[in-house]
């Protein structure tokens, strides 16, 4: 496990060029009954958005991957998205936990119906913190793109402002939680939800806020 730990810090370091080519994202798969699988366009299309505007050369093609897995540290980017029930075993928080702390984050997108799920299980994982809203001056509203009023509200859900919300592990942002936006849906293929070009440009935007943030704080 040390190994893993250290391997995972050294992909970090080696990406604060924005140039390694051996960089992939992963897609969590989770139990429970919800759809991991939801949004297949997305994290391909803000791969691309991403290496277009801020130089990133990520791997294209996002890899899928089982939350328990100990391949799970070979990405220091992983997205979790959804609209149903979240369930971890015991095997699965310990293997998330040690990713997050040993250098990992996560990105989680509530696709409509997540909230309480994740929280929960989230709270297993990391039980000495809890999801905090960011403030609007928080840096990963203010990289590459500037948000000057937090996230951009890209689905109307149950129509409330959109909230980014953090969890933290020694002072460094571990996961970050999209709530009442959606940015794993705007960053879809433009048929999928016939979102406007400006909406979708949004979403994307903060997306490779995020990519940017990650790797380069």
């Amino acid at each position: 496990m040390k190994a893993i730990l250290i391997s995972i810090v050294v992909l970090f370091f080696t990406f604060l060029s924005l140039s390694q080519e051996s960089i992939s994202l992963a897609v969590l798969k989770y139990s429970g009954g919800g759809d991991w699988y939801a949004n297949p366009t997305s994290i391909p299309n803000l791969i691309a958005y991403s290496n277009e505007n801020l130089g990133t050369t990520i791997n294209p093609d996002p890899v899928s991957i089982d939350v328990g897995s100990q391949e799970l540290f070979n990405y220091p980017f992983v997205h979790l998205t959804g609209h149903g029930n979240v369930v971890l075993s015991n095997q699965e928080v310990h293997n998330l936990r040690q990713y997050l702390i040993g250098g990992g984050f996560l990105h989680i997108s509530d696709n409509y119906g997540l909230d309480k799920f994740i929280r929960r299980e989230m709270a297993k994982v990391l039980p000495e913190s809890e999801f905090i809203e960011l403030p609007f001056d928080h840096p990963i509203y203010h990289q590459k793109y500037e948000f000057i009023k937090g996230l951009p509200k890209i689905h109307e859900h149950d129509n409330k402002a959109p909230q980014g919300f953090g969890l933290f592990y020694e002072g460094r942002l571990v996961c970050f939680y999209d709530f009442e936006c959606d940015l794993g849906d705007g960053w879809e293929d433009p048929g999928v939800h016939n979102d406007s070009q400006s909406t979708r440009e949004k979403a994307l935007q903060m997306g490779a806020n995020i990519i940017q943030f990650v790797f380069t704080q």
